[in-house]
């Protein structure tokens, strides 16, 4: 089994909500990347969102925009993140799950990368701008070589779309609490509860919030609703403001431990 399903299953069973971070792979830098792995792994990340740096990254608000330039300007490819993972995998099996557009993948071949990818040792791969009804291609790869696909929905999502999505989503499902682009938010959805109870009448498949969530807070208020709660641009702005320093991941860990903390004290709602 993949380790992004056992991981749910495993929490699951628990009744623990899954704290997915996300971060920039190659910011401040691929060696700095894989120190923050293992220091989000050790405040108690169930699942790591690796975001792969892209130059026109219209579905990100400013801060990960900002973070995917500094990864660029580093040099940091597709090819090298997943090198990074392969060399990460000798001292961690915390699942991990590629965060990318689309033009990427295509460039470096989908049946390559998905190859490339597994074998690398990652679980499972987030395309942000394809859609499923697009994704015949990329889902067989992603499914050939034991690859969890997972989709977005929006809170403008029909009956019928969310059932479809779900289909197509293994893993778990990212549901984008608000329209827009990516960043940090003052206060949640206020129908985020009613919205999360339409799509779990249609899937029993987990559900993970991101998109505005930022403070323990926050993640304890999504704990008890979903099956998962993403917390990026917070963490993508402090690892910014701490810049390429040596206590940068214990002041990562030590933030993250308090969004672990906050998201395992409430029971998920399954």
């Amino acid at each position: 089994m993949n380790r992004i399903e056992q991981r749910f299953r495993e929490l699951r069973e628990k009744r623990e909500t899954a704290f997915i971070p996300y971060i920039t792979a190659g910011d401040p830098s691929l060696e700095q990347t894989a120190r923050i792995v293992h220091a989000l792994e050790a405040a108690g990340a169930d699942v790591i969102e690796f975001g792969v740096p892209f130059s026109d990254p219209v579905g990100d608000g400013q801060v990960i925009q900002e973070a995917a330039q500094r990864a660029l300007n580093k040099g940091a490819t597709l090819r090298k993140i997943l090198a990074l993972i392969g060399a990460m995998r000798e001292k961690t099996q915390v699942p991990i799950l590629l965060f990318s557009y689309f033009n990427p993948i295509l460039a470096y071949g989908m049946e390559a990368f998905a190859r490339d990818a597994a074998k690398a040792g990652a679980d499972g791969v987030l395309c942000v701008d394809l859609p499923p009804e697009e994704a015949g291609e990329y889902k067989a790869a992603l499914d050939a070589n034991g690859l969890c696909t997972v989709f977005l929905m929006a809170p403008t999502s029909s009956d019928e779309r969310i059932e479809l999505i779900a289909r197509h989503c293994t893993g778990f499902i990212y549901y984008v609490s608000r329209m827009g682009v990516t960043g940090e938010r003052a206060a949640l959805a206020a129908d985020l509860g009613e919205v999360l109870e339409r799509i779990h009448r249609h899937t029993d498949k987990p559900v993970a919030v991101g998109f505005g969530i930022s403070t323990p807070e926050q993640a304890h208020q999504v704990a008890g609703l979903a099956e998962g709660v993403v917390v990026g641009s917070a963490l993508v702005r402090l690892i910014a403001t701490l810049g390429d320093v040596k206590d940068m991941p214990d002041k990562v860990q030590a933030f993250a431990r308090e969004l672990v903390q906050a998201a395992k004290g409430r029971q998920s709602r399954r």
